[in-house]
């Protein structure tokens, strides 16, 4: 089973390497932005199915960080992309 979490991360950074393209390459930035969305959930599930292959758990709380700072990274994104528009605006 070990050897099936290693193929399934390494295909996981393979992944990773097409999302690279996006970021570099991407028309927007929101779409670089989505793309760094995939590098932080690609990189708990890597984490993750190594965490499961080797047995440690200090992988699985460093998979955890990742996926919080992964979900604070995209609302800072959105706050500062998209300021806040006055309510009530025009009708």
């Amino acid at each position: 089973m070990q050897t099936f979490y290693i193929a399934l991360a390494l295909f996981l950074l393979a992944n990773l390497a097409a999302g690279m393209w996006r970021v570099l390459r991407g028309p927007g930035v929101a779409d670089r932005m989505l793309a760094a969305q995939l590098f932080g959930t690609t990189a708990v599930a890597i984490l993750l199915l190594l965490a499961e292959a080797s047995g440690s758990h200090a992988l699985r709380d460093v998979a955890l960080v990742f996926a919080l700072l992964a979900a604070v990274t995209a609302v800072a994104f959105v706050k500062r992309a998209w300021p806040m528009q006055k309510e009530g605006g025009s009708d």
